[in-house]
C-alpha cells in the first residue's frame, strides 16, 4: 500500500495513474476535501496523517516547501513503521533534504528526494523526468516502484542531495528563460508588435539547440574565438533598453544581464564571446 501527502494539481494526478495501474493508494492532505475528491478513484483519504501513513510501504509527498514538509512528517511518524520509506517530490532546499535524510535516519527509516520536473498532465500520463541521487543501496531497490511514475528517471549519482540541487538549477533556468519571454514581450510593445506575432517567431527560430553549446562553453570558460563578441551584444543590449524606456516599459530580465556585461566590458573582456559573463560563475 502507498500513501501519498500532498493533494494539489500535482500529487492528485500521481494518485488517479497509481491507482489506474491498480495501486492501493492512502490519501492525505491539509484541506481534507481535496484528500476525500480522491475517493472516486479509488483511493482511501484520511483526515489524520498518521492513519493515512499506517501500514505503507511507502509515503510519497507533493508538498509546498521545507517547513510544510518537515511539519507534515511529524504530524505523520506515528504511522511510520522502520520498513516505510519516504519519496518526497516537493521542490525544497539542498540543505532541507540532507537533512531530512539524516533525521530520519536516526529515526531508523529511509528519506529520500525524488523531485520532478513534470506538470500535472505529465503526472496523471506517467511522463516527464523524476530525478534521483543517493547511495546505491537506498536507490537501486526504489527504480521498480518510481520508474513507471515518469518517463524518465534520472539518477544522479550517489550523493544524496544532487537531486534537490538539479532541481533548483533546472527550475532557475525556467524562471529566467520566462523573464527573458516577458522582456521579448515588453520590447514588442515597445517597437509596436502585437504580443501574439511576437510569440510567433518561435514558430521558425527555435534556439533550444543551440543550449547545449552555449552552456558547455560558459562551463568550460572558453571565451575566446567569439561567435557574438561581449562588445557587440551590448550594443544590441543598448538599442533593446532605449526603445523599451522611450515607450516607458519596464524590463525586467535584461538590465541585470547587461550591467554584467558592463562590468566585464570594464574588465577589458570587449572583444571575448559575450558568454563571459558567465565569468564570475566559473572561474
Amino acid at each position: 500500500m502507498i500513501a501519498f501527502f500532498g493533494m494539489g494539481f500535482l500529487g492528485s494526478n500521481f494518485v488517479r495513474a497509481l491507482r489506474r495501474r491498480g495501486e492501493d493508494v492512502q490519501v492525505w492532505n491539509r484541506t481534507h476535501d481535496r484528500a476525500a475528491a480522491l475517493e472516486s478513484t479509488g483511493a482511501r483519504a484520511f483526515a489524520d496523517a498518521a492513519e493515512a501513513a499506517r501500514g505503507a510501504a511507502r509515503v510519497h509527498l507533493t508538498l509546498s516547501d521545507d517547513a510544510v514538509v518537515d511539519a507534515v512528517l511529524e504530524q505523520a511518524r506515528a504511522g511510520l513503521s522502520p520498513s516505510t520509506v519516504i519519496v518526497d517530490h516537493s521542490t525544497t532546499s539542498a540543505q532541507g533534504a540532507l537533512a531530512r535524510i539524516a533525521r530520519w535516519r536516526e529515526r531508523g527509516i529511509t528519506f529520500v528526494h525524488a523531485p520532478v520536473f513534470m506538470t500535472p498532465q505529465n503526472a496523471l500520463e506517467s511522463t516527464g523526468i523524476m530525478l534521483l541521487s543517493g547511495p546505491r543501496s537506498v536507490i537501486d531497490p526504489l527504480r521498480p516502484v518510481l520508474s513507471p511514475m515518469t518517463g524518465r528517471l534520472l539518477d544522479l549519482g550517489e550523493r544524496p542531495d544532487a537531486a534537490s540541487a538539479f532541481k533548483l538549477l533546472g527550475n532557475l533556468f525556467m524562471i529566467c528563460m520566462n523573464g527573458g519571454m516577458a522582456d521579448m514581450l515588453g520590447l514588442a510593445k515597445a517597437l509596436r508588435v502585437p504580443a501574439t506575432e511576437a510569440a510567433g517567431l518561435f514558430e521558425h527560430f527555435n534556439p533550444g539547440p543551440m543550449i547545449p553549446g552555449r552552456i558547455k562553453r560558459m562551463a568550460e570558460a572558453n571565451f575566446d574565438n567569439p561567435s557574438w563578441d561581449l562588445a557587440m551584444a551590448r550594443k544590441d543590449a543598448r538599442l533593446m533598453q532605449e526603445a523599451a524606456a522611450a515607450a516607458g516599459i519596464e524590463l525586467m530580465a535584461l538590465p541585470g544581464i547587461a550591467a554584467r556585461m558592463d562590468a566585464e566590458l570594464a574588465a577589458g573582456n570587449a572583444d571575448k564571446d559575450w558568454t563571459v559573463i558567465a565569468q564570475s560563475a566559473v572561474r
